[in-house]
């Protein structure tokens, strides 16, 4: 499928933040995907992902929580409330929520079917993200940590989640799915075996690049289930 990309400006609470929006060359009423990416930044990886995205239908718009700030500064405050203080509402997940805003308003995407997509720091994003935005039908976190507080996962909508059976992150995926069950929130979390960090992101063998795939195809499905 040919896509169109195109840097962009998205007012946001607590800074303009800029953007990388993809979407198929034609065609209306898109489901919309918000991109959240890792410690790393909005790079190419991140923009190569937006476009995979954008080739199976879907209008995404890649933010740079970054954009405009000191990077080191703004790492320190995301892993703080990730980890100590309050996950569910902070500068980022404020700066998400202007960015769906933004996608909601662009005319070619269809507000009923909005979702999200996070990585290590940003599948973290997602995840709490979830807990307090009604417009969000879906979210797919990879390798993040969970809420804080974990009960804030009553208030999730579906989750389609992914992790390495090598890495910190395991033993939240499996704390996420117990919880999700408990709440009978639609999930379908997975831990991967013989896979390590960023996994999806760059596969390192063929282990991991077969866990890139399911973990795609798992993704897929259910967005095609919960974005009708």
């Amino acid at each position: 499928m040919n896509i169109k990309t195109e840097n962009v400006l998205i007012p946001a609470t607590t800074a303009n933040s800029v953007g990388y929006f993809a979407a198929p060359a034609q065609g209306d009423h898109l489901p919309g995907l918000v991109i959240i990416h890792e410690a790393f930044g909005l790079n190419d990886n991140i923009k190569q992902i937006t476009n995979r995205f954008a080739q199976a239908g879907y209008a995404t718009l890649a933010v740079d929580l970054f954009g405009g700030r000191n990077k080191v500064l703004c790492m320190f405050r995301f892993f703080a409330n990730m980890m100590l203080l309050d996950s569910l509402d902070h500068e980022g997940i404020r700066d998400l929520k202007a960015s769906l805003t933004w996608l909601e308003d662009h005319p070619r995407v269809d507000t009923g079917r909005l979702g999200a997509v996070g990585f290590c720091m940003g599948g973290n994003f997602a995840i709490c993200w979830a807990c307090g935005d009604p417009r969000l039908r879906v979210v797919a976190p990879f390798y993040g940590m969970n809420p804080r507080p974990l009960q804030a996962l009553e208030r999730a909508c579906p989750v389609v989640a992914s992790y390495p059976e090598n890495d910190f992150s395991k033993g939240a995926g499996q704390k996420l799915d117990s919880e999700l069950d408990q709440y009978r929130i639609p999930h379908d979390v997975k831990i991967y075996p013989d896979t390590r960090h960023s996994f999806f992101n760059n596969p390192r063998d063929a282990s991991e690049q077969s866990a890139a795939n399911d973990a795609w195809t798992r993704m897929m499905s259910f967005f095609d289930e919960h974005m009708r």
